[in-house]
């Protein structure tokens, strides 16, 4: 019994082994179609695994009706069951969908590109309404009052483009003092964060003709003397609660 025994056993192994042949295949993105490298082909009904290589392609040893595991960081697994000995194309999923690539460009302008974008959304008090100067040269010499400038100092609409420039200008200077004194700069200069870096922001803020004639040294010299007077005095300069009407 036992010789026979032994025969069976041995044509059983074969036979299996004689079904084990080498399945290929190529793996790729479901995506994109890229072929993906690194990823674990596991026959999960004999126990044998193996890897692909950087073209995607594998061989592995499987018979039909073998269920196999495809897995790989940042794709969701796959599993795919052995039909006939064709070639195999899988094809398996990202766990998050891929962009394109986008480039970024800073869209922060400077205060002198904000005030060009506005002189050119307000052409006419910039053109001939921005004429003032009352001194003009006539072609035969000497010095003359100039027409355009007693018009637009005289008339309505001279005189509101005159204010709205000041008004332009006025919020140049601030864009100017917010550009230089920013919460990310002052914040690492100071170590102040929230609420404190908001107060002192508020208490110390400087003006038009410091913040363009300071050169970066005296800058961050004014910022620390002013912080060594804010922490002596937090409450005097900490700003009042918001009440709600």
């Amino acid at each position: 019994m036992r010789p026979r025994l032994l025969i069976f056993l041995l044509f059983i192994t074969f036979k299996v082994f004689a079904q084990q042949k080498p399945i290929e295949g190529i793996v790729f993105d479901s995506e994109n179609k890229d072929r993906i490298a690194s990823v674990n082909i596991h026959d999960i009904t004999n126990g044998i695994a193996v890897y692909d290589n950087l073209k995607g392609e594998f061989e592995i040893k499987a018979s039909e009706g073998d269920l196999l595991v495809f897995t790989r960081q940042d794709f969701h697994p796959d599993t795919v069951k052995v039909q006939n000995k064709g070639a195999l194309a899988v094809y398996m999923v990202r766990l998050a969908i891929q962009l394109r690539e986008v480039t970024v460009h800073n869209s922060i302008l400077t205060p002198d590109q904000k005030l060009e974008a506005t002189k050119n959304d307000y052409t006419k008090i910039y053109g001939p309404l921005a004429y003032d100067d009352f001194l003009s040269t006539p072609s035969s010499g000497g010095a003359g009052l100039s027409i355009d400038a007693l018009w637009n100092s005289f008339s309505r609409e001279g005189r509101n483009a005159s204010r709205l420039r000041d008004i332009i200008q006025q919020d140049y200077q601030q864009n100017v003092i917010d550009y230089r004194f920013n919460r990310e700069f002052v914040g690492k200069i100071t170590g102040l964060k929230d609420q404190k870096l908001t107060s002192f922001m508020f208490r110390y803020r400087p003006g038009y003709y410091t913040t363009t004639n300071m050169n970066d040294y005296e800058y961050i010299m004014m910022i620390r003397a002013n912080l060594r007077r804010y922490l002596r005095n937090q409450r005097v300069y900490s700003l009042p609660p918001l009440v709600s009407k």
